[in-house]
């Protein structure tokens, strides 16, 4: 799911009115991280929008993202492995942000960076903007760069470990479901680019999306070109994915009739397969990115777990979502990604899940 990067920050809607009671609060968002992370991390920013402007530092990968998001002021692009690597261009992004702040933060009362990812370049760069008051987890290795601390709660979701780091100070519980459903607006370019798309397949009922694809290649299941045979005798297949996926969706065309399968493989920017996503009557994803565009957009989740397990934070959050795994495994979970070879060499994890099950959990959804 190939993105374009922007030649320059994008705006987007601001939040008005000054909220009752309280100063009005600039607040910096530094998440460069994977683009999963930069999906759960927009509850944090619907928080910070109801305090002031709030400003989100992305990568060119995920910054596309974030654009229609009424909770975002400006996105600033920082290619930090690109074009921006290194010391010099660390400063760069650092001045960019100052001039903007000098620009746009004459009626702010203060300023609080949230370091959403836990890295030392990103605490830097807070440092370097000139943004005094910042806020981390308490695990991170750059705490040392951070004025309060946050508790980084293993057991707990992502998007509410993220949520937290609004509430430094003060003593909070699990909030509400609705508080950490991430949210992702498409616009009228992406929801264009799926009606192309569709119309192009002749897919004009219900369809169910298969995401088979992972960076890491021991959390891609193996069985998606079997569920693919099943779920067609139902509904079409729309497989999502990036251009690296092709295999996966190549494996997935070769079972099932050519009028009941679509490819959106390398075909649509990141907002749009969210667009994609948000119109399937449901999604059967790996552990990765397309489980988190799901969450935002409402749309039922079956997340297959393999050698990572929901406990690190990651599982699905839209409404009648299930996850699957192996329980009984006593090697699970062996890496908090997924590593690229199963380092005992069985792979149970992910061959020992067969088509039944998903079949089956995925027929209970579309009852």
């Amino acid at each position: 799911m190939a993105l374009p990067a922007p030649a320059e920050p994008f705006p987007a809607a601001e939040r008005g009115a000054r909220p009752r009671d309280r100063s009005i609060q600039y607040s910096l968002v530094i998440q460069t991280a994977f683009i999963g992370d930069t999906i759960l991390t927009t509850p944090l920013i619907d928080e910070l929008a109801s305090r002031g402007p709030v400003d989100v530092v992305a990568t060119p990968v995920s910054a596309g993202l974030l654009q229609n998001n009424p909770s975002v002021r400006r996105v600033f692009v920082f290619d930090k492995r690109g074009a921006q690597r290194g010391v010099g261009g660390l400063w760069a992004m650092a001045r960019t942000i100052r001039r903007h702040r000098a620009q746009h933060g004459a009626d702010v009362d203060r300023a609080v960076a949230y370091l959403a990812q836990s890295s030392t370049r990103s605490a830097a760069l807070a440092v370097l903007a000139g943004v005094h008051e910042r806020i981390g987890f308490a695990t991170s290795p750059a705490r040392s760069m951070y004025t309060k601390r946050v508790p980084y709660i293993e057991n707990q979701h992502h998007a509410a470990r993220l949520w937290s780091l609004a509430f430094p100070t003060e003593a909070r519980g699990e909030p509400r479901p609705d508080r950490l459903r991430p949210r992702l607006y498409p616009g009228a370019a992406e929801k264009g680019a799926v009606n192309d798309l569709l119309r192009e397949h002749g897919v004009s009922g219900p369809f169910v999306a298969l995401a088979p694809g992972s960076v890491w290649a021991t959390k891609r299941w193996p069985y998606y070109p079997e569920l693919a045979q099943r779920v067609t005798r139902r509904v079409p297949v729309v497989v999502i994915g990036g251009k690296d996926d092709q295999p996966q969706a190549d494996a997935i065309a070769e079972v099932v009739a050519p009028d009941r399968f679509v490819s959106a493989v390398g075909r649509l920017s990141l907002l749009a397969s969210a667009e994609l996503i948000g119109r399937a009557r449901a999604l059967v994803s790996n552990d990765s990115s397309p489980t988190h565009m799901a969450s935002a957009m409402g749309t039922p989740t079956i997340t297959i777990f393999g050698p990572t397990v929901p406990d690190f934070g990651f599982g699905p959050l839209a409404p009648r979502s299930v996850v699957v795994g192996h329980a009984t495994l006593d090697c699970r979970p062996c890496d908090r990604h997924g590593p690229r070879r199963c380092p005992l060499g069985h792979w149970r994890c992910m061959r020992e899940l067969g088509a039944d099950d998903v079949e089956r959990l995925l027929t209970s959804i579309l009852n």
